[in-house]
């Protein structure tokens, strides 16, 4: 298993982004792959996961080994794949997950795309007490000088990315349209407008 890949960010799609080292471009799913868009072009270290199944060998790659270590811990959970795995970190809310996983939240848990009540529950059976270790702060990302926008350019093109990466973590159109309106309302980063619908739809 690769522990990480260094390279250049070459390319940045809804699902993945494509790091180029030593001549070969390699594809990592991420959670949310538009939190590299400030590394566009630029080198940068992207810790991953690799799963092999008999028709597929893919690539997961996450900011920091604690993020790659959670969704690890996801993936022990029966019921969830890569897939469900990455729209759960996706959230950025790890503080709010764990809280939920050992409170027994299962309404919290069953918000997440592909979860539901059985799902949930599985999830706290598998996972209570034992994600100590993961700190408050493991997906925090310092946001205070990413793509900062002259006050009135248009951000319809952020936006539509983020409802595109939305729908490729699972969530339908009828879901994304109940906060459109809210969303238009901000001027935002394609990274931003992602967060926030994320949040919004936790509390759906």
């Amino acid at each position: 298993m690769f522990d990480y890949i260094q390279g250049k960010v070459d390319h940045i799609d809804v699902q993945f982004i494509v790091i180029e080292t030593h001549g070969i471009g390699y594809q990592i799913h991420c959670p949310n792959p538009y939190i590299f868009q400030k590394e566009l072009e630029e080198t940068c270290k992207i810790y991953t996961y690799q799963h092999v199944r008999e028709d597929l060998i893919r690539l997961y790659g996450f900011k920091t080994r604690k993020e790659r270590h959670l969704f690890e811990k996801l993936l022990n959970v029966s019921g969830i794949g890569p897939k469900g795995a990455l729209a759960i970190l996706a959230s950025g809310q790890p503080e709010q997950l764990v809280n939920a996983i050992e409170e027994e939240d299962e309404k919290f848990l069953v918000k997440f795309p592909g979860v539901g009540k059985k799902t949930a529950r599985q999830i706290i059976l598998d996972l209570k007490g034992k994600l100590d270790e993961f700190a408050p702060n493991l997906f925090q990302q310092d946001l205070s000088e990413a793509f900062s926008k002259p006050k009135n350019s248009i951000a319809s093109k952020e936006l539509e990315e983020a409802v595109e990466a939305l729908k490729a973590l699972g969530y339908v159109d009828r879901e994304i349209n109940k906060i459109v309106p809210q969303l238009e309302k901000e001027q935002l980063t394609t990274d931003q407008y992602i967060k926030k619908a994320l949040q919004l739809m936790l509390k759906l």
